[in-house]
């Protein structure tokens, strides 16, 4: 027998999610069915057992996945079927996981797998902002021991007003757009991006996704207490000794401090020597037991090396490489660095290199997004790639990870409000990471500001980004400018904010202790501005404005507007006439279908080119007037005359009598063939049938005493209701006598 259980939860603006298990998915650990509207998830979380030999970390996996059925529609390609994860659908999963990793126990190693899938939408609500609250229910009517419940909110501001989960339609008219993680207490993940918004705006945005979180948290756990799902698993993935901890402790956490006070800038040298440490620790243990000990003994140290990294900072205000908590590391930059691209820029900060390219293309080189929610063409596009090396690690490149589709997704959310409106190119940014040690999307950021303004194009305002950090101990605090990567991993905050001289443009925050307030996150965001200013004035310093040309090698792209009923005269049948002005220019020529008619590209590296194509466009799309002279090709020869094709795709009559002054007796004496060139004046555009009549001798000066050949009179017409009556057939004589035709035989049949 089912026994669903289901809890509602009431958005700020009437609308209700319901939250039901116990009807789907009965053999995970944990399933919920989340419904809104017409909109409904299936979250699933299995975990095993028992944790795999020798793993010390927490194997989770988020996978978020969008059916094409639930929109009603097929999936692109040959196979007709799911294929692997969209970039929006990694992006989703790595904003549920942010959320739920750090909430697990830190002893907890078991693989823990999580899945949600979208089994109905209407392309209203957005389902991505209801993935971590599916996900955490899922959890919540599990036995899997877990640090929540959590949930996550899309907050939008439009009008003024902040809108929680906002459909499609709200967040077009949005001037700010954040997706918000936490738990009752305490903001966990924060993602999104704005037009230039101030700090106090975002701090209010994030005060009214908490406040919506909180009410969909407490539905959670009354959730779980309706499914008895309140004990959790016991479990024991750890093996400890505790004598062993605080040996390891004693012996090991004044060397690994006096390391952390040193100061050193070197981050190799820094690795090796705390490394040397519990090398050094090892040693003293018996060879019988080292085996046994040394996973344990590791495991001890890294909270040695963790503690006395975090006291240096709050006890005598040091870093590990020796700067104060609010100086950023040198930077130095270059742009126009390789030739080949249409812009190019290195920005060093630190241990951490970005070397971006620009290259702008045509709208052939537009992408295709083809998701199950979201079609459409991008024409700004920032790719971000991190090879090992820019690490020291000898280790394969296996394409493009997770990581990397998130760090670039920041960057391009952080440039793309700044790219200019209507211009006319799709520009590819590629930042290749050759070095890092922290906040290399924040170099992206600002490599790849440097990179646009080197290729020439105008952006509305330079971006930069800064990454801050924060260690706490609950009562003292630090916020630190331009975290490196160990303060990253030890720390308790990572907070990316990218912005103008005027504003915030995006950010991205992941939270790692509890109880972080408004105040502290204030500071941050003041620390923050005051970094991203001093990045940006070397930036300044680097490309005061943009490149007030293209380089050589960039394709010029020239831009008209043709009426909508000529579109298909330009194209052609199957594209025969566009292609061949291609092939003829050498140019490349693109056109679109919008409100105002039809939108041509005409591309090429070289005048000529656009020249040619514009002039064969222009021969097409142009109406033929009367009086005016062509230049036409003969296309067929008649005994009254010729038939010649004046304007592209446009043939007009040429009367014998239109050919000289002089009577030709036929079209032989004119001596003209097909494929001629000749020059013709439009005499006349008939208005009913609209056809054209054409004229050489027109052209040509009229001989002297040159009398026009009177045209015999037409007889006049009878009006039409006066016309002669036609004759009674008794009035036309006698039938002819056709004579006997004699018997005929019989009728043949039909045989049909």
């Amino acid at each position: 027998m089912l026994n669903p259980i289901k809890k509602t939860i009431a958005l700020p603006d009437g609308r209700e999610i319901t939250l039901e298990t116990g009807k789907l998915a009965k053999q995970a650990d944990g399933a919920v069915e989340l419904r809104m509207g017409n909109t409904m998830l299936l979250a699933t979380v299995v975990s095993a057992k028992e944790a795999g030999e020798g793993v010390d970390f927490m194997p989770l996996q988020v996978e978020y996945k969008e059916k094409y059925s639930s929109f009603g529609r097929f999936p692109g390609g040959f196979l007709k079927r799911e294929g692997r994860a969209s970039d929006y659908e990694i992006l989703t999963a790595r904003l549920v996981d942010r959320v739920l990793r750090p909430l697990f126990p830190d002893n907890y190693h078991a693989d823990t797998f999580v899945n949600i899938t979208l089994y109905s939408t209407d392309g209203e609500d957005m389902p991505d902002a209801l993935a971590g609250l599916a996900a955490s229910a899922a959890i919540a009517v599990s036995d899997i021991p877990f640090n929540g419940p959590i949930s996550e909110v899309r907050v939008a501001r439009v009008n003024g007003e902040f809108v929680i989960d906002p459909t499609f339609k709200q967040l077009e008219e949005a001037d700010m757009e954040l997706m918000v993680g936490a738990t009752y207490d305490n903001i966990m993940m924060v993602e999104g991006e704005m037009k230039e918004v101030s700090e106090t705006d975002l701090l209010n945005a994030l005060k009214a996704a908490h406040d919506a979180i909180k009410v969909q948290c407490k539905a959670q756990i009354e959730l779980a207490e309706a499914a008895g799902k309140t004990v959790k698993r016991e479990y024991c993935h750890e093996t400890n000794d505790e004598d062993l901890r605080k040996d390891v402790h004693d012996k090991c956490y004044d060397k690994a401090y006096a390391i952390a006070k040193t100061g050193s800038a070197d981050k190799h040298w820094r690795a090796d020597s705390f490394a040397a440490i519990v090398d050094e620790y090892l040693e003293t243990i018996p060879e019988e037991e080292r085996e046994e000990k040394e996973p344990m003994v590791r495991r001890y140290y890294h909270d040695v090396e963790k503690e006395a990294m975090r006291r240096c900072v709050l006890d005598e205000g040091i870093r590990l490489d020796g700067r104060k908590t609010t100086e950023i590391r040198p930077i130095w930059a270059e742009v126009d660095y390789i030739p080949g691209p249409h812009g190019s820029a290195v920005f060093t900060r630190g241990e951490t290199q970005s070397l971006a390219t620009v290259t702008l293309g045509t709208k052939l080189d537009e992408k295709i997004v083809d998701d199950v929610l979201n079609q459409g063409r991008e024409r700004f596009l920032l790719h971000y790639n991190f090879p090992p090396f820019s690490t020291g690690e000898a280790r394969p490149v296996r394409g493009v990870g997770r990581r990397e589709i998130g760090h670039g997704n920041l960057a391009h959310r952080a440039l793309k409000g700044m790219f200019p409106d209507d211009f006319p190119y799709v520009c590819r940014i590629v930042s290749d990471i050759l070095e890092s040690n922290g906040s290399s999307s924040m170099a992206t950021v600002c490599a790849g500001t440097l990179a646009l303004l080197d290729a020439g194009v105008k952006m509305k305002k330079p971006v930069s980004g800064i990454a801050m950090g924060l260690i706490s101990d609950g009562e003292k605090y630090a916020i630190l400018s331009d975290i490196l990567g160990d303060e990253d991993h030890l720390g308790d905050m990572d907070f990316k904010v990218t912005g103008t001289k005027d504003g915030i443009t995006a950010t991205q925050m992941d939270i790692k202790c509890d109880g972080l307030s408004y105040e502290i996150l204030e500071n941050a965001l003041n620390q923050a501005r005051e970094g991203r200013l001093h990045i940006l004035n070397i930036i300044n310093e680097t490309i005061p404005a943009p490149r007030e040309d293209y380089k050589p090698n960039v394709p010029r792209i020239v831009t008209m507007l043709i009426p909508k009923e000529l579109i298909g005269a330009v194209i052609g049948p199957g594209g025969k006439v566009i292609q061949g002005i291609q092939e003829e220019s050498g140019a490349v020529v693109s056109i679109d279908e919008i409100e105002e008619g039809g939108y041509i590209e005409v591309a090429a590296s070289n005048k000529e080119s656009i020249d040619r194509a514009l002039e064969m466009i222009n021969a097409i799309v142009e109406l033929p007037e009367e009086g005016k002279s062509y230049k036409g090709t003969v296309r067929s020869i008649l005994d009254f005359g010729a038939f010649v094709e004046f304007m592209p795709n446009r043939d007009g009559l040429l009367h014998i009598s239109e050919i000289s002054w002089d009577r030709l007796p036929d079209m032989a004496a004119s001596g003209l063939k097909e494929g001629d060139e000749v020059n013709v004046k439009l005499i006349e555009i008939d208005k009913k049938t609209g056809k054209y009549r054409l004229s050489m001798r027109a052209l040509l000066p009229k001989p002297e005493g040159y009398v026009e050949r009177e045209r015999a009179p037409r007889g006049e017409r009878a009006p039409r209701g006066e016309r002669r009556e036609r004759p009674e057939r008794n009035d036309r004589g006698p039938r002819r006598d056709r004579g006997d035709r004699g018997d005929r035989g019989p009728r043949r049949e039909n045989k049909e």
